[in-house]
């Protein structure tokens, strides 16, 4: 364990995710007081905001009285964001050197990365200067630096083609699955406890959506994007009647992208995806995660690589031409062999998006859980592997055109969307940047108004689907309070 004692409480949040990227294996405590333990204690950090400084101690277990290193920062309080960077950058210094080590993304440790290089090209900022400003603030790596800068630009020019003042995006949420992947903390349910409320479901959903359609009659819907759970839990009849929902109450005439993620290769039929391809949805989902077959087992997957190999040319058979293919690196027991074997099978495949995710194991995810059953699994994710992916989707003639990060992330890493020529995913990146407006309907989702000043206002539904169903006027209502001034 690390404890991080404070003289007064301020950037907890911030020292807490920096020292844990240092320390992945360690519980860390950040707090005024020094809390009596009994799990033993490997670094003691006291930190003490002064009138103008920040003074930083940090001492090991066996010389409590003599810091091993401690230094000082001016810090000018009344512009906070200057004296956060400041307090990062000191403690970034102070454990880069005792632990010997660099982090690939700096003093960076929130989701939006991009959000700093994208911000500094509507500046009209030169790539010299970006590269600059990010070396010297945020200490990242030049592969980092390279890999958000060529994001940004990407998602600047994508980006070009949106009004966002009389624009928005549609997320609806389907949130049942075949079964619990180990790592999942998302909002999703077991198809067989629900199978015969779906329907219900639908009621609740419709009305929501009714309610979404009459706010926004003057603007124009950009993006659909159909998530989960997974959405092809539905029968091909309950598919139909969603996608109907929404061409019968919204005018999809400005729609650039309408997606659904058939995800789960063990929920996907051919009558499924011919609905989907019937009702104009353009892009899907079909996600391997691995494709070795040992890890899908330990992971909750209850469907073989051969399935979704199946599943890819079924699709492309009735004439989906962008499909997009998640992969998880970082997974039990997986080695950089097994990521490659995977990748080979993918560029077999050649889809038109390919989404690398690193593990991260949230606090709801099984995995994290019930970690003294999986305590004999082992993890791997290494600059080697994450190169490797890049590589991979370079040979497929995809660029990076989208990235974030999560808490808890294996090697400190990232999640990366790849892309052909034309064939981006506009929601992931209006997901990220938060530029436009998103109207999310269903269980645990999470609608997002953004003002022209830049300013987030958010409201969420309830995520268990008996209380959004009983409870579906009161989300509207929530709806009604975040659209009406």
């Amino acid at each position: 364990m690390i404890t991080v004692q404070l003289n007064r409480a301020d950037f907890e949040y911030d020292i807490y995710s920096l020292v844990k990227a240092f320390f992945p294996a360690e519980d860390i405590v950040v707090g005024t007081e020094k809390k009596e333990t009994k799990e033993e204690i490997s670094l003691f950090i006291i930190t003490n905001y002064l009138k103008h400084s920040i003074e930083i101690f940090l001492f090991e277990p066996e010389s409590e009285k003599t810091p091993k290193v401690q230094l000082a920062v001016e810090a000018d309080f009344s512009n906070r964001q200057q004296t956060k960077n400041s307090l990062k950058q000191a403690y970034y210094q102070m454990l880069s050197g005792y632990t010997k080590k660099t982090l690939p993304w700096g003093t960076l440790t929130g989701i939006r990365p991009i959000k700093i290089p994208m911000a500094l090209l509507e500046e009209g900022r030169e790539e010299t200067f970006i590269k600059r400003y990010m070396k010297e603030n945020y200490f990242v790596s030049d592969e980092k630096m390279e890999l958000s800068i060529d994001v940004a630009k990407r998602e600047f020019s994508l980006l070009q083609q949106l009004d966002y003042e009389n624009g928005y995006s549609l997320y609806i949420g389907i949130p049942f699955c075949p079964s619990t992947c180990l790592y999942c903390s998302f909002t999703s349910y077991p198809l067989s406890m629900w199978e015969s409320r779906i329907d219900e479901y639908l009621d609740a959903l419709e009305l929501e959506l009714d309610f979404a359609a009459g706010q926004f009659w003057d603007k124009y819907l950009n993006t659909v994007y159909i998530g989960g759970g997974t959405p092809t839990t539905l029968n091909p009849r309950q598919l139909r009647r969603l996608i109907q929902m929404i061409q019968s109450n919204f005018d999809l005439t400005h729609c650039l992208e309408f997606t659904v993620e058939a995800g789960r290769p063990d929920s996907i039929t051919k009558e499924k995806l011919a609905v989907l391809k019937e009702l104009g949805v353009s892009r899907i989902s079909i996600n391997p995660q691995t494709m070795k077959e040992e890890t899908l087992r330990i992971i909750g997957r209850r469907h073989t690589a051969e399935q979704t190999v199946e599943c890819f040319f079924l699709a492309r058979e009735l004439g989906f031409d962008n499909i997009n293919m998640d992969l998880i690196v970082g997974l039990p027991n997986e080695s950089l062999q097994d990521v490659e074997a995977t990748l080979q099978r993918i560029m077999e495949l050649n889809p038109d998006n390919l989404t690398v995710h690193s593990l991260a194991l949230k606090r709801a995810a099984r995995l994290n859980m019930f970690r003294e059953e999986y305590q004999n699994l082992t993890f791997e994710n290494t600059e080697h592997t994450i190169a490797l992916t890049a590589d991979y989707a370079k040979r497929m003639d995809m660029e990076p055109y989208y990235l974030y990060r999560q808490k808890n992330m294996a090697g400190n890493f990232e999640n990366v969307g790849y892309a052909k020529k034309g064939k981006a995913g506009i929601y992931n990146v209006l997901i990220m940047e938060e530029k436009q407006t998103i109207i999310a309907c269903g269980a645990g989702s999470i609608s997002k108004r953004i003002y022209p000043d830049g300013k987030i206002k958010r409201c969420d539904n309830v995520k268990d689907v008996a209380q959004y169903i009983a409870r579906i006027d009161e989300m509207i209502e929530r709806k009604w309070k975040l659209l009406e001034d």
